[in-house]
């Protein structure tokens, strides 16, 4: 699964969701651009587990700030062996 493809799951997590429009990039921050609270947040953990079949460690997500941060996290999770490769 390249990045351009988790990107995009995550784009449409947020629309159906998060009630969160728009375009989403790596570099969007999760509280200070979709404005996640605690509650969207878990939300948003949930519907990633469920979207790409995998369960993330409270370690690995912790001080994640950046939609790139959370592909780097899904991208090694689901054992991608370019998590660094082409950027959306």
């Amino acid at each position: 699964m390249t990045r351009g493809e988790i990107v995009a799951g995550l784009t449409e997590i947020a629309a159906r969701k998060l009630e969160r429009e728009g375009r989403i990039t790596e570099s969007t921050r999760l509280v200070e651009d979709l404005r996640l609270d605690s509650l969207a947040l878990l939300t948003l953990a949930i519907e990633v587990e469920n979207r790409f079949r995998l369960r993330l460690d409270e370690t690995g997500v912790a001080g994640i700030e950046t939609v790139g941060e959370l592909v780097d996290v899904i991208a090694a999770e689901i054992g991608d062996p370019d998590p660094a490769g082409s950027a959306t």
